[in-house]
């Protein structure tokens, strides 16, 4: 069976060259996400200070002994970036290979019913079709994990010194990275066609006798009720994200569609006809002739029209939802900390001593940066906290506590974040174990939940006393003043070396929040986009390839080649209209509960959506659907203007 897989693949290479280079470039990223993910690994710089702690253990976990490092620079954050692109990508995967095969499938319909009325089972159909998704996989993977070997060395040396990994990388071992990589794409290969299988075998031999090639009305129950479930679930998850969500908002909106996704895909051969023909509505009344054509087609090839449109709402959902998501987190973090902030003027570093002595000068707000390690009953983590004296800091930010007394902030004793409350479930009165640099072991008590600000207040607010007892070299990185009464704030500005105002040094905080964010978009989108863009154009190029008997009918039946170019143009724009509408009302729908969760609360959040991003996203979409389905179909009509002129010659 594997052997007539083999030369089933040799072929019909035209309709496996799409699933090969699909998952070829899925193993690529695959393979240079693992194989970077390993020199993050294998990365040992300076050491600097170790914390060793005890965990606290649990009922199912017993305190550990860990070592904490300090000073050493960290590369976390490209490792977390690597994982989600990891993670994007293999989702991508599964769905391109999965749709790409189920073309195959629904193109090959009559060979499928013609090998089944000959004596062959549903079972060796299925193990047939499976094979030939072996030895595609096989072949990508191989060729997928060798190019990202050469590219591991240009990545690793365009992200060292980055925000993400300030150090220099170098390439590890890459045998274990390439290897699961490889692995990962043979499941992911067998996973997409699993169903394409499974649907093979239950082609009829009936089938071997239809000229046309028409699909079955309808998709299994099993198929119906995963899709349904699927979207349930995202509901479920949708509703999750609310002001109560603290941290969690993000993921959700991240992970969230991509559920929408598998459940819409699953019901798409029921969703697409019904969005085509709102599409199509217009577009019959305007072209007439081409525009019922390209309507008709969709209509009754559900399943291809399916599997065309998957790629397209993949990558616009889920770069979409990220897109505005992260958006609207930086209008609401730069609201956050409008209405926090009390000063009117900000010294980033600088002597507290000497701007206090600067006449007209009332009041400076010099918070003292410290460090420690706060134990957990699993885990220990490094946090970042600031020691203030709660008389002044309420005079130049609004600290005012949902909970608690912040006056009772003295001795060891600590103010933790609503989010930070809400995440770790501390409340008034919690004791929250900690260790500082120093390695001077402590208990601090929780006085009070104040508000959250990012980059204002920080998740931990110790008494400036205990943050000068085990941080003494400390010294404050931002100063925040207020001046005396009657004193003009601009001309005290002018006054103070290096002194800015609060409404500069907010929108200064919110530029860099934004770049920050377009920088994580540009390596979590940018490859799963370059990926998209392969897939949509490999769909529909398979797509176009295929519908060479289909033209030479039309001819013969009188359709010029006007008349048939026009018809794909219009099949491929609905089709690409039918994903993006889906896509836009996802990315909607997320956007619109990340803003309301993340903006309760705030006044005057302003809205702003990157426009030119979502715009172009949806326009690179339609311009690959068309401009692949226009190129195959221009060059098959060429080819088929030949053969109709010598056969009405004859």
């Amino acid at each position: 069976m594997f052997q007539l897989s083999r030369q089933t693949v040799s072929r019909h290479k035209a309709l496996y060259v799409g699933s090969f280079v699909a998952l070829a470039f899925g193993v690529f990223m695959l393979g240079l996400a693992a194989t970077a993910t390993a020199a993050t690994i294998a990365y040992r710089g300076p050491l600097g200070a170790v914390v060793k702690v005890t965990t606290l253990g649990g009922q199912d976990t017993p305190p550990q002994r860990v070592s904490i490092r300090t000073g050493a620079e960290d590369v976390s954050g490209l490792q977390t970036v690597l994982s989600m692109v990891g993670s994007i990508c293999g989702f991508i995967t599964i769905f391109v290979i999965a749709s790409t095969f189920a073309f195959a499938v629904a193109s090959r319909r009559r060979e499928l019913g013609l090998l089944r009325l000959i004596g062959a089972t549903p079972q060796q159909i299925r193990r047939m079709i499976l094979g030939e998704a072996l030895v595609v996989a096989v072949v990508a993977a191989l060729t997928g994990a060798f190019f990202a070997h050469l590219a591991t060395p240009l990545l690793l040396a365009k992200a060292s010194y980055s925000e993400l990994a300030p150090v220099k990388l170098e390439p590890a071992s890459p045998w274990l990275p390439l290897s699961i990589a490889m692995a990962v794409g043979l499941m992911v290969a067998l996973l997409g066609a699993h169903a394409a299988a499974r649907r093979a075998g239950r082609i009829a031999p009936i089938d071997a006798l239809r000229e046309a090639a028409l699909e079955p009305p309808r998709i299994g129950p099993v198929r119906v009720v995963f899709g349904v479930l699927f979207l349930v679930g995202s509901i479920a998850l949708l509703a999750l994200i609310r002001p109560s969500s603290g941290e969690a908002a993000m993921p959700l909106a991240m992970f969230t569609p991509m559920l929408l996704v598998i459940g819409l895909t699953l019901i798409a051969p029921i969703v697409v006809p019904v969005l085509g023909r709102l599409w199509a509505a217009p577009l019959v009344a305007w072209t007439h002739v081409s525009g019922r054509l390209a309507r008709s087609n969709i209509v009754a090839a559900p399943r291809r029209s399916a599997s065309l449109a998957a790629p397209i709402l993949t990558i616009s959902a889920i770069a979409g939802s990220m897109v505005l998501s992260l958006s609207f987190a930086a209008d609401s973090e730069a609201a956050s900390l409008r209405d926090t902030m009390i000063a009117p003027i900000v010294v980033p570093g600088g002597s507290a001593e000497r701007v206090a002595a600067t006449p007209g000068v009332a009041v400076v707000d010099a918070g003292l940066p410290v460090q420690f390690v706060r134990i957990s009953t699993d885990y220990a983590e490094l946090e970042s906290a600031e020691g203030i004296d709660p008389a002044v800091a309420t005079r130049t930010r609004d600290l005012t506590p949902s909970k608690g007394d912040l006056s009772r902030l003295t001795g060891n004793t600590v103010a933790v974040s609503k989010e930070m409350a809400g995440f770790e479930r501390y409340r008034v009165g919690s004791k929250i174990p900690v260790t500082f640099l120093d390695k001077t072991e402590v208990k601090l008590t929780v006085v009070a939940i104040v508000p959250d600000a990012f980059g204002l207040n920080p998740s931990f607010l110790v008494p400036a006393d205990l943050a000068r007892k085990h941080a003494p070299a400390a010294q404050p990185e931002r100063l925040f003043v207020l001046p005396a009464a009657g004193v003009d704030a601009a001309e005290l500005t002018g006054r103070i070396d290096g002194a800015v105002s609060a409404r500069a040094w907010e929108a200064a905080q919110a530029d860099g929040l934004r770049k920050g964010n377009e920088f994580g978009l540009i390596l979590l989108l940018g490859p799963a986009a370059l990926y998209s863009a392969i897939a949509i154009a490999n769909t529909l190029l398979m797509g176009s390839l295929q519908r060479r008997q289909e033209f030479t009918t039309s001819r013969l039946l009188g359709a010029t080649p006007s008349q048939l170019r026009r018809m794909v143009l219009w099949e491929s724009a609905l089709v690409g209209a039918t994903a993006l509408s889906q896509g836009a009302a996802i990315t909607v729908t997320v956007g619109a509960l990340v803003r309301y969760a993340m903006t309760a609360g705030l006044s005057d959040v302003p809205i702003t959506i990157p426009w030119g991003v979502l715009l172009g996203i949806g326009g690179v979409c339609l311009t690959l659907a068309v401009g692949s389905a226009l190129a195959p179909a221009s060059y098959i009509l060429r080819v088929v203007n030949r053969e109709t002129a010598v056969h009405q010659g004859q």
